[in-house]
């Protein structure tokens, strides 16, 4: 029995030793991955010690004491191990929002003294990710298949970190080995560049660096990401890690570290890890030092997590679930808004009774955490998707979530429609507090345009402290009719050249020249759409 238990021992640190290499748990206590490895590693040696036992057919046979002893040295480790299960979920009750919503509501802090006018600028056309996700990956796909010489050797990740890059709305992802093969073959060199994809304009390029970088999440071996962050740091429990480039446009991963209470439960970041992938060099910051280069310290589910604990558990872990008195969640879905030199996550606010309406919305910043909500009621997001959709049913376009804007003082949802092979098409301008006031514009006319055609459908709304007011005389005027619809083109004694639609006011088709207007425009460019008569 004894030499049994010795080869069942050994056996077992080894192959603990190659589960450990393979998949990697935290040495914590407070990690569900931890308890996970010592659970399949206890199973592992009582079935290491019965096969041992029952290979030993003189054992079986002669010596029915020892027979008799088996039970007993299985019986222990199993004694443990449920004794530990048993205490883990005791302590996770215990530890669990039904004994303490209070301090669940209490995970992320939210102001809630903010206002949207004052607080978020106007839009920037200019700084306004237009680009999502899919159109992003389309563009690096086309980059990297016009290199041949890569596209062989490796793939492009399908990470896409948005990030603002020195004020410029940029996401960026790193090229991959693609396979094996590829790796023992190119190790020596690395992966050499990575894609960069400009979510304004869609300029997109491949940056082709001097050194390699060697430890990537599809590296083997101990140049695997993963594996060589677990052996830097074997207590640390990772969160996924982001590609991100810092303001000289270095690479590097960001891999935020978490805590908990108990064992998994009331997830917290408690710091970031900025690994250099190209000498596997890496520093640990606490959450407050990250540097301002850094755009993805949090993960957005976290934070999503994290408010709707806030809004679940307010009255108590009970109202939660039967008088849900002032619950409410985050909608199905989020995007981003850069802001400050941050990059910030963007979900609206709902009721938990689902009436496709949004008590407002939350925004987070990715690097801090720091989180506001907005009390502005109006749409959900799908409402307005579904309602530009509507606009041109009959392409069958299908709608971006919705971006989040400050347009006329007022928050507005912006959303890009794209044709089955995933081409943005037009754009679409939604009120927030009212979806059903919706102007779509064909893409091809640029987003400004855009805007000024959602803008002077609602002149009469439109705050005149965002229009600039002239007042003008006219040396030249004609009148033509697109799509149905009036337009006047007139030059004015500067020779400044303007256009206006019929429908800003009838006075419209009684001028003349040498008449005088009042009008008031959006934006100044070489012929100026006239927002409002004055």
């Amino acid at each position: 029995m004894k030499k049994n238990y010795i080869i069942a021992s050994i056996l077992q640190i080894v192959l603990m030793g190659v589960g450990y290499y393979l998949f990697l748990p935290p040495l914590n206590i407070q990690a569900f991955g931890f308890w996970a490895f010592i659970l399949a590693s206890t199973v592992l040696f009582i079935f290491l010690f019965l096969i041992a036992s029952s290979s030993n057919t003189t054992v079986r046979i002669t010596n029915n004491s020892k027979l008799q002893d088996l039970p007993k040295v299985v019986s222990i480790p199993c004694t443990l191990l449920f004794i530990v299960i048993l205490g883990i979920i005791l302590i996770d009750i215990a530890c669990s929002p039904l004994f303490n919503a209070g301090s669940y509501s209490r995970r992320i802090s939210i102001d809630e003294t903010k206002d949207f006018s004052t607080d978020i600028e106007e839009v920037n056309f200019n700084m306004l990710p237009l680009l999502d996700r899919d159109s992003s990956e389309k563009l690096g796909d086309r980059v990297m298949g016009q290199m041949s010489e890569l596209v062989s050797q490796y793939y492009v990740s399908d990470q896409y970190t948005q990030i603002n890059h020195n004020n410029e709305i940029t996401r960026v992802t790193p090229l991959e080995y693609a396979d094996f093969i590829k790796w023992i073959t190119n190790r020596k060199n690395g992966v050499k560049g990575y894609i960069k994809v400009n979510s304004v304009n869609g300029n997109t390029e491949l940056v082709k660096l001097d050194k390699g970088m060697k430890y990537m999440p599809s590296a083997f071996f101990n140049e695997n990401l993963q594996r060589h962050l677990r052996f830097a740091y074997p207590t640390t429990v990772f969160g996924d890690a982001k590609f991100e480039i810092d303001n000289e446009g270095n690479p590097f991963f960001i891999v935020p570290t978490y805590s908990y209470t108990a064992v998994n439960l009331k997830t917290k970041v408690s710091g970031v890890i900025i690994f250099n992938p190209i000498d596997g060099k890496s520093k640990k910051y606490k959450i407050e030092d990250v540097p301002s280069w850094v755009d993805n310290a949090y993960n957005p589910d976290l934070l999503i997590e994290q408010v709707d604990d806030w809004g679940n558990y307010k009255g108590g872990f009970f109202n939660s679930i039967f008088g849900q008195k002032n619950v409410v969640n985050t909608t199905e879905g989020y995007n981003y808004l850069a802001m400050n030199d941050d990059i910030y996550l963007y979900t609206g606010i709902t009721s938990v009774m689902s009436d496709e309406s949004n008590l407002g919305f939350i925004l987070s910043n990715m690097r801090t955490g720091e989180t506001n909500f907005y009390s502005v009621p109006g749409a959900e997001e799908f409402s307005a998707m579904a309602s530009a959709q509507g606009q041109v049913q009959q392409m069958q376009y299908v709608s971006t979530f919705p971006l989040l804007i400050n347009l006329n003082n007022k928050p507005t949802y912006l959303v890009s429609l794209k044709d089955a092979a995933g081409l943005v098409k037009m754009y679409g301008f939604v009120d927030v507090q009212d979806y059903q006031k919706v102007v779509v514009t064909d893409a091809s006319k640029g987003i400004e345009t855009a805007s000024q055609n959602f803008l002077q459908s609602y002149a009469e709304e439109i705050s005149d402290n965002i229009l600039t007011k002239k007042d003008i005389t006219i040396k030249s005027i004609k009148s033509a009719t697109k799509s149905g619809n009036t337009y006047y083109y007139i030059t004015d004694s500067e020779s400044k050249k303007y256009v206006m639609p019929i429908t800003l006011g009838d006075k419209l088709a009684f001028i003349g020249i040498g008449d005088k207007l009042s009008i008031g425009y959006y934006e100044n460019s070489d012929i100026i759409e006239v927002i409002k008569l004055y």
